[in-house]
């Protein structure tokens, strides 16, 4: 028989699981780059970048990803992912030609 309580359930632990590996993959690369590359695309510095994705990781983690403080973690997770991870990686690699 249909369950829609047993499908909602696994599509939420599949963004809550989704939200975690986005944060954890976040700070791991944030770890790893030089403290100069972020000021040098004018960022926040990488300090600043590390607090914003621990503490969006402990939020996801306490209050799960579709949560009010929730959405607002994800989406500092995805700011960092998509403007300002690209922006490292070029300022560290130099010209691709």
């Amino acid at each position: 028989m249909f369950n829609p309580h047993g499908i909602t359930g696994l599509i939420l632990l599949a963004l809550q699981l989704l939200a975690l590996a986005a944060a954890v993959f976040a700070i791991f690369h944030a770890v790893r780059q030089r403290k100069d590359a972020f000021t040098a695309v004018d960022k926040l510095t990488k300090p600043i970048w590390l607090g914003i994705l621990a503490a969006s990781l402990l939020v996801i983690f306490l209050f799960g990803a579709v949560h009010m403080l929730g959405l607002i973690a994800v989406v500092a997770v995805c700011v960092y992912l998509v403007d300002v991870r690209p922006r490292v990686d070029d300022v560290q690699r130099g010209p691709r030609w």
